[in-house]
């Protein structure tokens, strides 16, 4: 039996609740938490330790965090900040509100959830923050701006927390994922018929072969499954001095390539013919 515990948000499918129940399996006590209350029956009913946490409400997340403290004895090893959403569409038909919503989520409420575990994490003198980035935290691809957004600043802010925690125990490491067989695109789906105005946008044309591929169970190449993050997370959370950063699949390892050796009008001209 491990003796850690970790904190993982957006259990409901996907890498969320892979690595759930990836990590305890291993040993790992998992905090296993989702933002509705149907997903976190069902986590319940398989035996996880599941809880509501809503990353767009801080008394969700507050309460969430002192229940777990509480279970744990304010022992909470690891946090994985995997909870996220896709909102396709391009930046000018983005509205202010939309792209707070992307930021909400993706940023502002992964960000109060990590200073809200980082007392306990010094006070017991150690601890691991995992991100769940994205390749699409270091380069980005048209009709993706808004999240392509909320992940370059999610980037930036894990490095300069790291270099800020560089004299502790805590350790903070980013998961660079392509793609990853999931619900990310029937959920960015339904973000994209919601909040953008097709009809009225220049795009208009270039949103039909969005929509097809966003619509479409056709997987995209070099998909791996999310045994590939789940790999990464546990090194990330097992080895001594973790990376700063883990790139998961092929075309991370390519675009992470790319994007050192060349130029910008060069790796510009190489994305725009990338869907």
């Amino acid at each position: 039996m491990i003796d850690k515990s970790i904190l993982i948000t957006g259990c409901s499918s996907g890498i969320g609740y892979f690595c759930a129940k990836g990590l305890k399996e291993k040993g790992y006590r998992v905090f296993a938490t989702a933002r509705k209350e149907e997903d976190v029956k069902a986590l319940l009913a398989e035996g996880f330790e599941a809880l509501v946490l809503d990353l767009d409400d801080s008394k969700s997340i507050q309460s969430a965090v002192d229940e777990i403290l509480k279970r744990c004895d304010g022992k909470l090893y690891a946090l994985f900040n995997n909870g996220a959403f896709g909102q396709p569409g391009a930046v000018e038909d983005l509205t202010k509100d939309v792209l707070k919503a992307q930021f909400e989520t993706n940023l502002f409420g992964t960000h109060e959830l990590t200073c809200a575990v980082l007392p306990s994490m010094h006070a017991n003198g150690e601890g691991r923050i995992i991100q769940n980035s994205s390749v699409l935290g270091f380069i980005s691809m048209r009709y993706r701006g808004a999240y392509n957004a909320s992940k370059y600043a999610l980037e930036g802010l894990s490095d300069t927390l790291r270099l800020e925690l560089r004299d502790t125990n805590i350790f903070i490491s980013l998961i660079e994922p392509g793609p990853i067989k999931s619900d990310f695109r029937k959920n960015a789906l339904n973000k994209f018929l919601k909040n953008i105005d097709r009809d009225k946008s220049i795009h208009k044309e270039e949103y039909i072969s969005k929509l097809e591929a966003l619509k479409s169970d056709k997987e995209v190449p070099f998909t791996l499954g999310s045994e590939a993050v789940l790999k990464a997370l546990i090194t990330a959370l097992e080895t001594k001095k973790p990376k700063a950063r883990y790139r998961v699949t092929i075309p991370t390892k390519f675009f992470s390539f790319l994007k050192r050796v060349l130029s910008t009008n060069a790796l510009d001209s190489f994305l725009r013919k990338v869907d």
